[in-house]
């Protein structure tokens, strides 16, 4: 073990190494640890990222997301890839059937035809329709097995910014990720590759270790089994929290389970706070998450709208030194049928612009209390009511 390594373990408080061992034990896998870590707060920071590691990419890109669309942000990301193929770099995109369903087949057809190689998750099968609930709903970017970027955006422009229209990107968090960790999510790209019929990725460079780094813990679903570690995650942190929870999530639709574990925390006295849209893309969505707001006002959580643009960030704080970033909403689809792509840190100073990066969300937001909740139109109450009976169908 390297004399950073042993420095990092030594400096860690006795309750942080208690928190670190659980996690691990729920999860089944250990932290990465000395890695670089950058918070992305906007949709021009997370591209301007993502483009710069593209064009400096040596040896291969993967790209695994959920929606990537034809339009400006995407045709531009599609051209950098095209000129990394001719510079000798090995480019794989693996993309949803469903969340891309739009994108034109030319798009795909340019692609492939430049030396991309594209596979699509979760293909309509009509032997079996059903399985089309199923997602990939992953971000994740990984370049060299040295860089990585993920978080809650997909690729295109209402993520990035209209060009031409000069409207404002959602409002979206990401994470810059570099060093081991980088490998550790390019092997785990690998075996979404080969599951979806890729040829094998034969790409096995080392990175060695940034001194003093960050531990990194990579929270990604693709099975049933994979998903119960995420819920199990999710509670083990609401239920372990001591001083504040901090969650923002686009699409709330809490199980029962998950309103008790906030309700308890709140008699614990943890500072609950939910920050959740005041608008939405999914109306249905957004009504069934609003009927739940009286229920978890009452037990003494405190619920913020984001009034300024479309809320699609999804994070959540813990105390002080806990946190989790990436493509999970709080809803049955993500924590029930989706792949998702998550990443933990544990690490104060990360922990702290996080949460400096939740209060000023809060700036922009208001904040609901009881009594004008109460006094809001009827029309809304009944759909509400109506649209949170099929809260596992939306």
């Amino acid at each position: 073990m390297h004399d950073s390594q042993l420095s990092s373990i030594h400096s860690i408080k006795p309750e942080t190494a208690s928190q670190k061992s659980a996690i691990e034990e729920i999860l089944g896998i250990p932290f990465t640890e000395n890695n670089h870590v950058r918070l992305l707060q906007s949709g021009k920071e997370i591209f301007q990222t993502i483009f710069d590691s593209v064009t400096n990419a040596r040896h291969i890109v993967c790209i695994e997301f959920y929606i990537f669309k034809n339009d400006d942000t995407g045709k531009r990301l599609a051209g950098l890839l095209k000129e990394k193929v001719k510079q000798g770099v090995d480019v794989h995109i693996l993309y949803d059937h469903f969340g891309s369903l739009f994108t034109p087949i030319k798009f795909w057809r340019e692609l492939k035809k430049a030396g991309i190689n594209l596979r699509v998750s979760h293909p309509f099968k009509w032997s079996a329709p059903r399985h089309y609930i199923h997602r990939d709903h992953k971000k994740v970017l990984i370049i060299d097995g040295e860089k990585a970027i993920t978080g809650g955006f997909n690729i295109g422009d209402e993520y990035h910014g209209y060009l031409k229209m000069k409207k404002q990107a959602w409002r979206d968090t990401g994470i810059y990720l570099e060093g081991p960790i980088a490998m550790t999510l390019l092997e785990m790209f690998k075996k979404s590759w080969t599951a979806w019929k890729g040829k094998p990725i034969t790409h096995d460079k080392k990175v060695l270790s940034t001194a003093r780094g960050i531990p990194v813990i990579p929270i990604f679903t693709s099975s049933a089994k994979g998903r119960k570690k995420l819920r199990k995650l999710f509670f083990y942190s609401i239920s372990n929290a001591k001083e504040k929870i901090f969650i923002t999530n686009p699409y709330f639709t809490p199980s029962k389970r998950m309103m008790a574990a906030l309700e308890d925390a709140v008699k614990r006295g943890v500072d609950v706070k939910l920050l959740l849209p005041g608008k939405s893309d999914i109306a249905p969505v957004f009504y069934a998450s609003r009927h739940y707001y009286k229920k978890l006002l009452t037990a003494g959580v405190e619920i913020y709208d984001y009034q300024e643009i479309i809320l699609h960030a999804k994070t959540a704080v813990f105390d002080s030194c806990w946190s989790i970033i990436g493509s999970a909403n709080l809803d049955f689809q993500s924590l029930r049928r989706n792949d998702e792509s998550n990443v933990g840190i544990l690490e104060n100073n990360f922990n702290k612009k996080l949460t400096e990066a939740f209060w000023e969300d809060l700036s922009h937001s208001t904040k609901i209390d009881t009594e004008t909740w109460s006094k809001r139109p009827f029309y809304e109450k009944v759909l509400e009511k109506f649209f949170s009976l099929f809260r596992k169908r939306l």
